[in-house]
């Protein structure tokens, strides 16, 4: 905070830095403040709901020791309070199973699709290709375009395809459904990344013997890695968040942390808290992929953007 107010005051006193400056900076950084208090806002007020009581959550109070005392509520009803944490909970072994189906599936669904998207985007971006009068622009938008189409008009063909595959209710079929639902946007990315690297270097390591192969692994693809963390990344939020194929493919064995979620609302109302608990649970383990790979996130989008 000392530094960048010795900054602001030091462009404050900078010569030919008049008021009208220093007013439109005012107004950027407020206008970014207020933007992230609105983004910020859903997370703050379903991880305080997970602590409030019904009386609380009806009467709309948010500020916790000020309009509420915090309670183990939300979290005690999915036996991970801390004076439940160590007794046996079938709730909280529920919980633990959607979420370990929910991780399987999501990093099994964004890992395939990455590693179909990388090669499917690499061929797009250096081979020429004509399918009739389709092109590679052409077929880069066909692949893109499949994102228009509303996953309800699939679901008759997949509840029928995965009842003659034997795979209902499974986590392999629930990853081969996330693997199609973000190949396109993989694809998209991933074509934009290899764009971007001088084919020099390629042309260099073949003159050195590597194969296509061989440059492709050894050279391309360490170069394009920023852009491969922000596709993966992508491709995990919307797995992790993905809830009409988890309720539509799966019952009892599959299902996901989603599906769990909407599953808090019955015949006496919704159970705000134990929902707010589970979707803060379910909220975390993205924050934390996000925290950690941040810099590669912005490198890989900021690359994407430079032609």
């Amino acid at each position: 905070m000392a530094t960048t107010a010795s900054t602001f005051n030091a462009e404050l006193h900078q010569p030919g830095r008049g008021a009208g400056h220093v007013m439109t900076r005012v107004l950027i950084y407020g206008v970014l403040i207020f933007w992230a208090f609105i983004c910020l806002f859903p997370i703050f007020w379903t991880f305080t709901t997970s602590f409030k009581s019904a009386p609380d959550v009806m009467q709309g109070r948010l500020i916790p020791f000020l309009d509420f005392v915090p309670d183990w509520k939300g979290w005690r009803s999915l036996g991970l309070s801390p004076d439940t944490i160590w007794e046996t909970s079938t709730v909280r072994d529920e919980f633990l199973k959607r979420l370990g189906n929910s991780l399987i599936a999501s990093i099994g669904g964004s890992l395939l699709a990455l590693a179909l998207g990388a090669l499917a985007g690499y061929g797009l971006a250096r081979f020429p290709y004509r399918f009739g009068p389709l092109k590679n622009d052409d077929i880069s938008f066909f692949f893109i375009s499949q994102l228009i189409l509303p996953p309800v008009v699939l679901a008759m063909p997949f509840l029928v395809l995965y009842k003659e595959l034997i795979l209902l209710d499974s986590l392999p079929g629930l990853i081969l459904v996330y693997t199609l639902m973000v190949l396109p946007i993989v694809i998209w990315i991933m074509r934009d990344q290899f764009a971007n690297i001088p084919v020099e270097l390629e042309e260099a390591a073949f003159v050195d013997g590597l194969s296509i192969w061989g440059t492709f692994l050894r050279i391309v693809l360490p170069l394009a890695l920023p852009g491969m963390v922000a596709a993966l990344i992508l491709a995990l939020v919307l797995c992790w968040n993905e809830y009409f194929f988890a309720a539509l493919l799966t019952g009892a064995n599959a299902q996901t942390l989603p599906v769990m979620v909407a599953s808090q609302t019955g015949s006496q109302g919704i159970s705000w808290w134990s929902m707010a608990a589970l979707s803060t649970a379910a909220i975390l383990p993205l924050m934390v992929v996000g925290i950690l790979l941040e810099r590669y996130i912005i490198k890989g989008l900021a690359t994407g953007a430079v032609k």
